[in-house]
């Protein structure tokens, strides 16, 4: 499953791996939505509403597609974040992995906060 995130300064593609969060989100696509940031994460509301995975972890590599239960949105870190050791890409809590961005996840850097952002299937 490959999937494309819009946003009005640049796109993003990604490929997801097969989890019941991933079809969740597959079977909702297209979604519309405001982005939010947070440190180096952009993240966004869906209308997915699923359970944490028992392989959630809130330490990801940069660029991972994960998915915030406590939020029902998808969160994209990038680089650190408020809560951060280092370097690491710390999400806010466990998060369900989704799959992993194609490319450089630095190009979110484009994304400012309020920003229209469509995820579809690419």
């Amino acid at each position: 499953m490959r999937i494309r995130i819009l946003w009005p300064a640049g796109h993003v593609t990604a490929t997801l791996r097969s989890t019941p969060t991933s079809e969740a989100l597959w079977a909702a696509l297209p979604i519309s939505s405001t982005a939010s940031t947070w440190g180096e994460e952009v993240y966004f509301g869906t209308p997915v509403s699923v359970p944490r995975e028992p392989d959630a972890e809130q330490v990801v590599e940069p660029g991972t597609v994960a998915f915030w239960t406590d939020g029902d949105s998808l969160a994209l870190p990038y680089g650190p974040t408020p809560v951060s050791r280092g370097d690491e890409c710390r999400l806010a809590s466990p998060c369900n992995l989704l799959g992993a961005l194609d490319g450089d996840p630095g190009q979110l850097r484009t994304v400012r906060p309020g920003d229209p952002i469509r995820v579809e299937r690419a």
